[in-house]
């Protein structure tokens, strides 16, 4: 095994998925479009044995998975005797300017780049899992992507989809954003990404936890005023109390089935409401904070 220090191990980590993103090839949208998909990464990093990733089997459902538990499935152990240290890693995946300006013009489908970038960038995204997966396992640490393993299921409740390893809800518990009106999530960088993760054996420094309420960063939440994203939903999913998953799911597989075809992917995501709205690329409530302490 390779020693290194938790800084310098959490530098190169950073260092390597920043990497991966900018110089990979699968990080483009098709060959006449010639753009990439995503702009530079977000990372930081959750102790795997928070507190916060045990109150996700009541916030979400018992089904959910701490880090400790998806890694020991992952290598067939005991949660106990699988590891002294679990520590996560989490990545926001900002889609680029272009793409979103694309989606912007739209109000009942997703732009062409937009779906492309559901599809393939998901494609991505599963590369990038595998080659941290790989790069930490040649250092000589236990590590696994979740959302990649047989064990990831998809379920449903009186509420809808959810699944037993949620990206959303892990890039929360590493400090990444926190979540929105319309069941987004805000990041520094907005709300129009896509998240991944990886659970590890390898210490590393927990990134802090900045926003004090699970719903900090929206600006519906922080003072009433903003509808942006009931505005733009083409399937009334998104009211004043919240996020209809059902509904949602429902526009995306009835109305927009047809451009699975059109756009030649396989899963066509809306994402209307994620552009032409206040948190489409930054966090709206930093404006609010800087009025408020001037």
């Amino acid at each position: 095994m390779i020693e290194q220090s938790k800084p310098d191990s959490a530098r190169f980590l950073i260092d390597s998925i920043k990497a991966f993103v900018r110089d990979s090839p699968l990080n483009r949208l098709p060959p006449e479009l010639s753009e990439p998909m995503f702009e530079e990464p977000l990372v930081q990093f959750a102790d795997g044995d928070d507190p916060l990733f045990t109150e996700y089997k009541k916030i979400i459902g018992t089904a959910h998975l701490t880090p400790r538990e998806a890694l020991a499935k992952a290598y067939s152990k005991t949660p106990r005797g699988i590891a002294k240290n679990i520590s996560v890693i989490s990545w926001i995946l900002p889609i680029t300017g272009k793409t979103r300006q694309t989606n912007r013009r739209h109000i009942l489908t997703p732009s062409r780049p937009w779906a492309y970038t559901r599809w393939y960038g998901e494609i991505f995204n599963d590369a990038l899992r595998k080659n941290t997966v790989e790069l930490l396992i040649a250092l000589g640490h236990k590590a696994t992507a979740p959302m990649m393993q047989p064990y990831f299921k998809v379920l449903s409740n009186e509420k809808g989809r959810y699944s037993n390893w949620s990206e959303r809800h892990i890039a929360y518990a590493a400090g990444l954003g926190t979540f929105s009106l319309s069941d987004g999530f805000i990041t520094e960088a907005g709300i129009a990404h896509r998240c991944g993760s990886i659970v590890t054996s390898l210490a590393l420094p927990a990134s802090p936890r900045v926003a004090k309420r699970p719903y900090e960063n929206c600006l519906f939440h922080a003072n009433g005023k903003c509808t942006a994203c009931i505005a733009r939903c083409p399937a009334g999913a998104i009211t004043k109390d919240g996020h209809d998953k059902i509904k949602c799911y429902q526009y995306g597989r009835e109305k927009l089935g047809y451009l699975v075809e059109k756009y030649q992917v396989k899963v066509v995501g809306c994402g209307l409401c994620q552009t032409k709205v206040p948190c489409e690329s930054q966090n709206p409530t930093r404006r609010l904070n800087r009025k408020s302490s001037s």
